[in-house]
């Protein structure tokens, strides 16, 4: 039996030959893992995505003001536009936000971020983002990268203290 302390420890682990990464095994390595970051809420915020075949970024945008929230529902959002505009449909999402999967589910950023001109921007890709879930079918499946079980995603800028 293997233990995930001595899986981080190997890269790539020699049990598998799909991906450079770390990954336990019940995470597929076809995928591309979502992440965000902000300092402070709301502050500078960024996300970016990460190929977990190869972990290379496969994007990153920001910063700019905002929450995290918003920055991993955008972030899932890029990801399925993206994957589409590449005719990508072998590959899954993984995010670590309830919140964002939820909201992706509902094609509506339900956030509580105050409308300011500093904001204004956010708000203009927000609407593009929902935009864009309501005028296309979500067929890529968007799953929950279980941080307890499996450690940080590895799309995390690696900021926590």
């Amino acid at each position: 039996m293997r233990t995930m302390a001595k899986e981080r420890l190997v890269n790539p682990p020699d049990w598998r030959s799909d991906t450079v990464l770390p990954l336990p095994a019940e995470v597929r390595a076809n995928a591309w893992a979502v992440d965000a970051a902000c300092s402070g809420n709301p502050g500078p915020m960024e996300y970016q995505a990460v190929d977990l075949a190869t972990g290379v970024q496969v994007f990153h945008f920001g910063p700019m003001q905002g929450t995290n929230n918003i920055g991993e529902f955008l972030a899932i959002v890029h990801a399925l536009a993206l994957m589409e505009q590449r005719h990508v449909t072998d590959k899954v999402i993984y995010s670590d936000s309830v919140n964002a999967i939820g909201w992706i589910r509902k094609r509506k950023c339900n956030t509580k971020l105050e409308r300011t001109p500093q904001t204004q921007p956010l708000y203009a890709i927000i609407a593009r983002a929902e935009h864009w879930l309501q005028t296309h079918s979500v067929t890529v499946p968007i799953l929950k990268w279980e941080t307890r079980k499996w450690g940080e995603c590895p799309a995390d800028f690696g900021r926590k203290k």
